[in-house]
């Protein structure tokens, strides 16, 4: 009777381990071929490779901020083990939803709200970022930048001070200009803008934006430009310079892996260069030596915190004392940023 008994739990138990956790993910955008989406979509094809048939993975993509994402988490939720919910947006449907399905395993990112299934997970774009405008001033002939980017949140107005900052300290009277397309996938919009900005003197265009249209558009105009997200070297092969990009794979993996563990807490993460989570990508053969070299210096100096981004004196658009000689911003005030460095121009918004 015993080992009949034994026999039937061995069974039992070979049948829940063979059951793949279930895990969603949802997208702003297209998940096409370049932009933010793209990258979680990336990172989702990994964790797919890298757990095989134990896990089981879909996508809903273009999903509007507001109601209907309120309806696709939703639904999610009610099919799947773990949601990872991909854009700033979602943060408070998220939320509420998390309450609602407590057995569900939530991944928010770049928001701020947690809860006992709630997490949230985020990289430290903006070191990579001012690595980017140092190579954006080094190539600037006009010594007036482009910034073509979407919404007035912190994550959004941190990477562009980070760009302006890097960019000053090859050129300290260096200008960026900033303009907005008041939506995180707008091709159309993003291309008339990025023309305004060369009409006005910009010869290397940054953005912020789900597509690589400000690329292509740099390449027709034959200006420089910075790609975001992904590598978009292949939409610009002389306009563009170097791509900042995200590698969500390894955040995945450790999350999902937890949840397999039975170890999964509600957590927030940021991590950045040191953990390769953001990183430059194919730079331009073209860069000289020289800027070669001193973009290399500042990424070890980045990643063995012997260079702090956002370290005093820092003054604002109005020429104002915000970060003092000395200060160096808290992560807790990098979260909040809600003021544009000295040197960045255009169309300023606040949240």
């Amino acid at each position: 009777m015993k080992i009949i008994l034994t026999f039937w739990l061995t069974l039992i138990g070979l049948h829940v381990s063979a059951i793949p956790l279930k895990v969603a993910f949802v997208y702003v955008s297209p998940a096409g071929d370049a932009g933010w989406s793209y990258s979680h979509e990336l990172a989702r094809q990994y964790v797919e490779t890298r757990f095989g048939d134990k896990i089981e993975t879909n996508i809903v993509e273009s999903v509007p901020e507001g109601r209907q994402a309120r309806d696709v988490i939703t639904r999610l939720a009610q099919n799947n083990d773990m949601v990872f919910t991909t854009s700033w947006g979602y943060m408070i449907p998220t939320a509420r939803i998390a309450e609602q399905y407590p057995n569900v395993k939530f991944e928010h990112a770049t928001g701020m709200r947690r809860g006992d299934n709630l997490s949230t997970y985020a990289t430290r774009a903006y070191e990579a970022r001012y690595l980017s405008g140092i190579i954006a001033a080094s190539m600037s002939q006009s010594g007036r930048l482009g910034y073509v980017t979407a919404h007035p949140i912190a994550e959004v107005i941190r990477g562009l001070n980070a760009f302006t900052l890097g960019a000053q300290s090859i050129n300290p009277n260096i200008k960026v200009e900033v303009q907005w397309t008041n939506a995180w996938y707008a091709p159309t919009k993003s291309e008339a803008l990025t023309h305004g900005l060369i009409d006005k003197g910009a010869d290397v265009i940054a953005h912020h934006v789900d597509t690589p249209t400000p690329i292509k558009v740099a390449q027709a105009r034959g200006v420089y430009a910075i790609g975001y997200h992904t590598d978009m070297s292949a939409f610009g092969p002389d306009s563009h310079l170097v791509s900042v990009v995200h590698d969500w794979g390894q955040i995945y993996a450790s999350r999902i892996q937890s949840v397999m563990d039975n170890t999964w807490s509600a957590k927030d993460l940021w991590p950045g260069l040191k953990q390769n989570t953001s990183h430059l990508a194919s730079i331009n053969p073209k860069l000289p030596q020289d800027i070669i070299e001193k973009i290399n210096a500042a990424t070890q100096a980045i990643k063995q915190g012997e260079l702090a981004i956002f370290a005093g004196p820092i003054s604002n658009y109005r020429s104002r004392i915000r970060v003092r000689e000395g200060d160096v911003l808290t992560d807790t005030e990098l979260l909040r940023m809600n003021w544009y460095v000295e040197g960045i121009e255009g169309d300023l918004r606040f949240f």
